[in-house]
């Protein structure tokens, strides 16, 4: 059984510690539900319909070393590494490391202490690996009509630790499909790429604003640069134009680099933040989500 937030305006579901046994994303906080009172509204959805596909994202869940695993390359085959707010992953061959790949896992010990209807607080405790060892302190509160996920990492070991994260954010707004009814707005006139152009097929692009020339029949990704030269008060938002339904995230902290990813029944704009942390040291940063209605 999971966990509840609730106030007059939302209705936050948790899940439960172990709910998610992947080796992708952090176990601490997965949010699977997100209800907004005014109109009974809903925003979380699964990364993939179809069962068995996919790395078993749902909502909101956030990563670290998306591109890079910390001290991967050093690692020996039957070695371990650390997959920070998962456990201590084995190398098992002298492939790349592939954030999609589930690797023999040692998970860490999370526990998790709710205070009131408003919040809750989850640690992931430290377990030494070759020197590097970090413990993760996440808090998920709820005020008014925003969502305030609260994350401090500090370095426990003996080594320097630099990865990036990011939360995957799984929308989809009542469960409407992707395509000209949705809108995705930046603060700045956006210049989206990609590695790989099919990625693009059916997405417009009109200034600031992004939408779909009809339902994705495959995943489109893109990148996005700006965020460091556009200071706002806000970083995207996601609109269903025929409800009125949105949200927004209104995260303050130095975004890294951002992409773009989704499908036929989901979108999820991917905010990256730069951490560098020396033996010792903390690092506080934290997500904030507001949703509404408008007629």
């Amino acid at each position: 059984m999971g966990f509840q937030l609730s106030n007059e305006h939302l209705i936050i579901d948790v899940a439960a510690i172990g709910d998610y046994k992947g080796t992708r994303f952090d176990w601490s906080g997965m949010i699977t539900g997100i209800t907004m009172r005014d109109g009974n509204h809903s925003f979380c959805v699964p990364e993939s319909l179809a069962e068995g596909e996919g790395t078993g994202g749902m909502g909101l869940c956030n990563e670290f070393s998306l591109r890079e695993a910390i001290g991967y390359e050093d690692t020996p085959v039957g070695g371990l590494f650390p997959k920070l707010g998962v456990g201590l992953l084995t190398r098992t061959d002298d492939e790349p490391y592939l954030f999609y790949r589930n690797y023999p896992l040692k998970p860490y010990r999370v526990e998790a202490e709710q205070e009131n209807a408003h919040n809750i607080k989850f640690t992931v405790y430290p377990e030494n690996c070759e020197g590097y060892a970090a413990q993760l302190e996440k808090t998920v509160s709820i005020e008014g009509n925003r969502l305030q996920i609260a994350y401090q990492l500090t370095n426990r070991g003996s080594r320097v630790i630099r990865t990036e994260e990011y939360n995957h954010n799984f929308f989809g707004i009542d469960g409407h499909q992707v395509g000209p009814d949705y809108a995705l707005r930046f603060p700045f006139a956006i210049k989206p790429w990609s590695d790989e152009l099919e990625t693009m097929d059916g997405v417009v692009i009109a200034g600031e604003e992004v939408t779909w020339a009809g339902k994705p029949d495959k995943p489109f990704y893109f990148h996005i640069d700006g965020f460091e030269s556009s200071p706002s008060d806000w970083l995207w938002e996601l609109r269903h134009h025929p409800s009125g339904v949105g949200v927004r995230e209104i995260s303050s902290f130095p975004v890294s680099s951002a992409a773009v990813w989704g499908a036929g029944h989901v979108v999820s704009p991917e905010m990256f933040i730069y951490i560098d942390l020396a033996p010792g040291e903390s690092k506080k940063w934290s997500r904030v989500y507001e949703f509404y209605h408008q007629s």
